[in-house]
């Protein structure tokens, strides 16, 4: 059965997005970026929250000149990725993605049932708090950037139940960003 994966950028402080909505923080690192590309490889398809979705979009329309070898590399294993988009607000979405506005935990059982190898990669908060209200997440990926943004959005989701977590890899980068995989134990 395929595992799903829950991986995001996050500040020391806990949070994906600063109390202002930015994640500027999270600024180019060339030995993160090749992390992130890694990963993707292992990905077979990617849910994702609207407002993660809206900010990946950068990756479809991007103009092609205006990126280094990294970014192309990057692009072409994002845009062909299947993308499953949950929203209540869209109407559409572009690229190699669909739309679904509810029924995580059908969504996921039903790719978990289907073959494959690669992970189910899931990317947003929102979707996150209610993957693991639901016990549906294998594995937390964070990826720790050495800042205090003091609010925000936070990666973990606040359901009140204790998770337990088995530490599976640890990785510092250059710039004192950390790697930190978690699988959950049952």
């Amino acid at each position: 059965m395929r595992s799903v994966t829950y991986s995001m950028n996050v500040s020391l402080d806990g949070y994906i997005v600063g109390p202002d909505g930015n994640f500027d923080w999270t600024g180019p690192d060339e030995d993160v970026f090749r992390f992130w590309i890694d990963e993707i490889r292992q990905v077979d398809v990617h849910l994702l929250g609207r407002r993660l979705y809206e900010t990946m979009l950068y990756w479809e329309t991007a103009d092609q000149d205006s990126l280094d070898d990294a970014q192309l590399e990057w692009a072409a294993l994002w845009n062909p990725l299947p993308k499953v988009v949950f929203s209540k607000t869209l109407t559409s979405v572009q690229g190699n993605a669909r739309l679904v506005s509810g029924g995580l935990a059908e969504e996921i059982e039903r790719l978990r049932s289907e073959p494959g190898e690669g992970e189910i990669a899931l990317g947003g908060a929102t979707l996150a708090t209610q993957a693991a209200a639901s016990g549906l997440i294998d594995e937390f990926r964070t990826v720790v950037y050495p800042v205090l943004v003091g609010g925000g959005i936070p990666y973990f989701p606040r359901d009140e139940r204790r998770v337990d977590l088995e530490l599976v890899e640890t990785r510092t980068f250059s710039s004192g960003v950390v790697l930190l995989r978690h699988r959950v134990t049952r």
